[in-house]
């Protein structure tokens, strides 16, 4: 029988794309920070529409993303709760019913990237809520590389440059918090 330990702290992360995605983020970045805290890094822009169209009919075209990481890191077990709150952030900007930006929640730990679902797969686990977690990138050998189900875009090298430009920020918060 193993220990048990002290769960780590991990670093939030959300993943925003939609079409004029500098101009959604002035809207959506206050929200977010008035829920979660500060944001202390935002990557460059991240094309979005060469990966899928399947997003296209609800929020336009030329879909680009950012991703967001947040100061204050997080315990893992509210990652469904934040989840069921980007939900209801996409729902309350939405025009018509179609969601102006899609805010993907996730986090960054040392040995891994995780992201939030609704949807249930293989590959998912069950984290309460409605809510699943899938580990989309593994940090294998200094580098974060995908799995066999890994979205094509966190596949790409820019969004694993920058996710890795997060690690490396989140390994200097938890050395500052040890």
């Amino acid at each position: 029988m193993g220990d048990l330990r002290r769960t780590e702290l991990v670093n939030l992360v959300t993943f925003i794309f939609g079409s004029y995605i500098d101009y959604r983020l002035q809207e959506v970045q206050p929200i977010l920070e008035r829920r979660f805290g500060p944001v202390d890094y935002i990557s460059k822009t991240l094309d979005f529409d060469r990966f899928t169209s399947f997003y296209n009919d609800e929020m336009g075209y030329k879909l680009s993303g950012k991703l967001l990481s947040f100061k204050r890191l997080i315990h893992p077990q509210q990652l469904s709760l934040i989840k069921r709150a980007t939900n209801s952030i996409e729902i309350d900007l939405s025009v018509d019913g179609k969601r102006k930006v899609n805010i993907d929640p996730g986090y960054v730990h040392h040995a891994q990237f995780v992201l939030a679902s609704t949807k249930h797969w293989a590959n998912r686990i069950y984290i309460g809520d409605g809510m699943y977690a899938e580990i989309t990138l593994m940090f294998i050998n200094g580098q974060f590389s995908p799995l066999p189900y890994t979205y094509p875009n966190y596949r790409d090298r820019e969004y694993i440059e920058e996710l890795m430009k997060i690690r490396e920020q989140y390994l200097q918060k938890r050395k500052e918090r040890l």
